[in-house]
């Protein structure tokens, strides 16, 4: 009563697919299943607006990133030019008026394509100077709330943005 006869031998696959509900054909497998393998255009169109979804997301997050990437380079820079222009008071009892007397005859090229740096000395006593980094191309266009650094002698920290948080 419900049990096959021993005489019955299925093999496994048959087994497998008939449990499964696939009808088998000669060759073990249906026509179905040999064919049937690949994705469908509704997969496929899914597949690509999930994938369009995430890059919409992580693309401006990416953005911001190198923006606040080049920020940090060009203050890191900023402080190295400031600890320079320290040592050039010490040797000279007067501060460099050109990135070129204190020994950078060019720019990094962390700083170089997103700043233009300016050193400003400040005449009689005390001595002082003012250096300032002013964004340029795309660095200009995307961090427009810190907008130009500057880094004075006293070790005042400033942006002409409307950023609070730009110097770290």
């Amino acid at each position: 009563m419900g049990h096959r006869s021993p005489a019955v031998r299925y093999s496994r696959e048959h087994w497998l697919f008939r449990e499964l509900g696939v009808a088998t054909g000669c060759g073990g497998l249906s026509r179905h299943a040999r064919l049937g393998r690949g994705f469908t255009l509704i997969e496929l169109m899914i597949a690509v607006a999930i994938i369009g979804i995430l890059a919409s997301i992580a693309y401006p997050s990416y953005i911001q990133f190198v923006v606040r990437s080049n920020r940090a380079a060009v203050e890191s820079f900023l402080l190295e030019v400031a600890s320079t222009q320290e040592r050039f008071l010490v040797d000279n009892r007067a501060y460099a008026t050109s990135l070129a007397t204190l020994g950078y005859a060019s720019l990094p090229s962390t700083v170089s394509p997103n700043y233009q740096i300016t050193v400003t000395a400040v005449a009689g006593p005390p001595l002082g100077y003012v250096l300032t980094a002013t964004p340029q191309g795309t660095q200009a266009t995307n961090d427009a709330a810190c907008g130009t650094l500057t880094l004075s002698n006293t070790g005042d920290k400033s942006v002409s943005g409307t950023g609070s948080n730009c110097w770290k």
